[in-house]
């Protein structure tokens, strides 16, 4: 047997699903030596979305250093963000627009149909230039904001596959939750990470006020990821496949928008 063939037999389940989440969310290739496992990725979505930020923010502080001034970098960033996940959860929003526009009785049908209403059009636009204004006002704290809003933006999937009907018979996401293993269990990869996070602020050598603030916009993001998929889930008698990726985007917006109502004018 060779060593290759023997890696990807002994890879355990929770590698696997974290590489199946990273090919299911992003346009990324398969790791080598692991063969990917697609049941049971919900949970390792913050997880991806926490490296998704990261990316953005590494590209930003590179071309930040090359001279590329700070008004072109939440362009950047959104950009980054749409090609990494090949527009997924963009594409997500305005059908859930569009389904909402619809009304419950015809919005299974309007999520269906491949041309893009109006109501799918304002909510892209609205969203991008809701990010566009927070970022202008957050400033260098998109270096942590960025990762921290596509955490809990991802984190929202979890509480809509969890607590949530799917309303699409036949949607293809309907996967996560013939195969959930409960809340509880699905949180766990999240609460670890944001313990890390959290230890590691209280660790810091920083003044008490800024770690007490740091703290504030690492956890504030749990209320939009509780609230969007609830809303969401009222406008439409459940969730879909496009309202998991709806989530993620509105919450995003919200994360940055709050983060950058909470920061002290400069």
């Amino acid at each position: 047997m060779s060593f290759k063939r023997f890696f990807i037999l002994i890879s355990p389940n929770w590698l696997r699903e974290l590489v199946g989440a990273g090919v299911f969310y992003t346009i990324l290739p398969k790791v080598p030596l692991v063969k990917p496992k697609f049941t049971g990725i919900a949970r390792f979505a913050p997880i991806i979305g926490l490296f998704i930020g990261i990316f953005e923010i590494s590209i930003l502080l590179f071309l930040s250093n090359l001279g590329w001034p700070y008004e072109s970098l939440p362009f950047i960033a959104i950009s980054i963000n749409l090609w990494l996940t090949g527009g997924l959860h963009f594409d997500g929003l305005m059908d859930t627009a569009d389904g909402i526009a619809a009304g419950k009785k015809k919005s299974i049908e309007a999520m269906k149909d491949s041309r893009v209403g109006a109501g799918g059009v304002m909510a892209l636009t609205i969203n991008i230039a809701l990010q566009i204004a927070a970022l202008y006002k957050i400033k260098l704290l998109y270096i942590y904001a960025i990762p921290i809003a596509c955490f809990w933006g991802r984190y929202s999937q979890i509480i809509a596959i969890g607590n949530y009907p799917y309303i699409n018979s036949n949607g293809f996401s309907k996967f996560h939750q013939d195969t959930w293993g409960g809340n509880v269990k699905e949180s766990i990869p999240s609460v670890f990470c944001i313990a890390c996070i959290l230890s590691y602020l209280v660790s810091i050598n920083i003044d008490e006020n800024s770690k007490i603030f740091l703290i504030i916009i690492t956890l504030i993001g749990i209320i939009p990821a509780i609230l969007i998929p609830n809303y969401l889930a009222f406008c439409l008698g459940g969730q879909t496949g496009d309202t998991y990726g709806a989530s993620v985007i509105l919450v995003e917006t919200f994360v940055l928008t709050l983060i950058a109502f909470i920061i002290p004018a400069s």
